[in-house]
């Protein structure tokens, strides 16, 4: 129990109970992260359910869609997200991008890349059909249960640091086994609720899975919390896009 609540305190603004963060619960709080996104998702779908019996406008829907996510996690992923633009877009050494990471000042491209990934992810949540909106609502939940499992098995860039923290204490053959178990759940879920549009995310979450193995190792060397970050937003980008995308093509033919 403490394990889950740590991981509710950490990564949502939810109100929990204090406890203390002792190292046996901190072993298994990350495998309780993807838990988080399953009320996140609760949450953003009752709000598309209310919005199609309100007829809410697309601009309203689109908003409160995008803000929803962002405003019960606190924003500490796309806190991440945009830490690791700075960092990429400095084209410094590893060890300077990793400084940067670090820094608590927010460089003009976090802003810019920010901006252009609100505005995006905004256009996308408007052109959003209501069909396999239940797929859609799992969105959090997977991409929480893919950086669980990247930050258990890809090298710790730094070695210290909040994500080191969770990870150091875990046992990483049993944290897998869970995450992927929670992985596994999720991909099947989507498809059983919208066939199309449920695997039109997954390919769009395996793009962007592929993509962040690949950027951080030869950027970073590995993980941190910040990458982490970055990987959810950009993951969640990328679903909610590849379903717009499939249903703009079943609506064709």
């Amino acid at each position: 129990m403490k394990s889950l609540i740590i991981a509710f305190a950490m990564y949502s603004k939810l109100p929990m109970p204090r406890v203390d963060w002792e190292e046996k619960a901190l072993a298994w709080a990350l495998c309780f992260f993807p838990l988080v996104g399953v009320v996140i998702g609760a949450v953003l779908y009752g709000w598309m359910v209310l919005a199609e019996f309100l007829h809410m406008g697309p601009a309203l829907f689109a908003a409160i869609a995008l803000l929803l996510p962002i405003a019960l996690s606190g924003g500490i992923h796309l806190d991440g997200f945009c830490d690791t633009c700075d960092a990429l877009s400095s084209h410094q050494s590893r060890e300077r991008k990793l400084e940067i990471l670090k820094d608590s000042h927010t460089g003009a491209f976090a802003i810019i890349c920010c901006g252009l990934y609100l505005l995006v992810f905004f256009a996308a949540w408007w052109e959003v059909e209501p069909v396999g909106r239940a797929a859609l609502a799992l969105a959090p939940a997977l991409s929480r249960s893919l950086s669980g499992l990247f930050a258990v098995t890809l090298p710790n860039a730094r070695g210290t640091g909040m994500l080191a923290t969770f990870t150091a204490p875990m046992d990483t053959l049993k944290a897998r086994l869970v995450l992927l178990v929670w992985i596994a759940v999720c991909g099947a879920a989507m498809v059983l609720c919208a066939p199309v549009v449920g695997s039109a995310m997954l390919a769009g979450a395996l793009l962007a899975c592929l993509y962040y193995y690949r950027m951080s190792k030869r950027q970073f060397g590995g993980v941190t919390g910040d990458l982490a970050g970055f990987f959810l937003q950009t993951c969640e980008l990328v679903m909610v896009l590849s379903a717009v995308v499939a249903q703009k093509v079943v609506a064709i033919l």
